[in-house]
């Protein structure tokens, strides 16, 4: 069993930046491929973006593409989220997530979630 906490959400002005954190307690840390998604309110969570194991790669959606950067430390079981340039449409719940099934691109199924870090984005 995989436990994900979430650090670092809050308020921020249009065009500032924010940083998540991710601590991760039990299971093999630098096995899973390590996840970040969103919920705004009224809609679904949606695949933020993904690290693969060793950190070699990533890949984001096209809505933070050039803006947002994952990475992850092994050693110390993080994984962070980088978020600059935001947008008041970037305003969400943000989740971390952890797991195995990894195929490709966006299509990342995580069998672990965090509790989510509120990140609002004010005009």
């Amino acid at each position: 069993q995989v436990q994900l906490v979430e650090s670092g959400g809050g308020l921020v002005q249009a065009g500032g930046s924010l940083r998540l954190s991710c601590a991760a307690s039990g299971g093999t840390f630098s096995t899973f491929p390590m996840g970040w998604f969103r919920q705004a309110p009224g809609k679904e969570r949606e695949f933020v973006g993904v690290i693969r194991s060793s950190g070699s790669s990533t890949y984001y959606a096209d809505s933070v593409k050039g803006r947002f950067t994952i990475s992850r430390d092994n050693a110390k079981k993080t994984v962070s989220l980088q978020m600059n340039s935001l947008k008041p449409e970037d305003t969400a719940v943000y989740y971390c997530a952890a797991g195995r099934r990894y195929y490709g691109g966006s299509n990342y199924v995580p069998d672990y979630w965090g509790q989510g870090a509120q990140v609002t984005v004010s005009s």
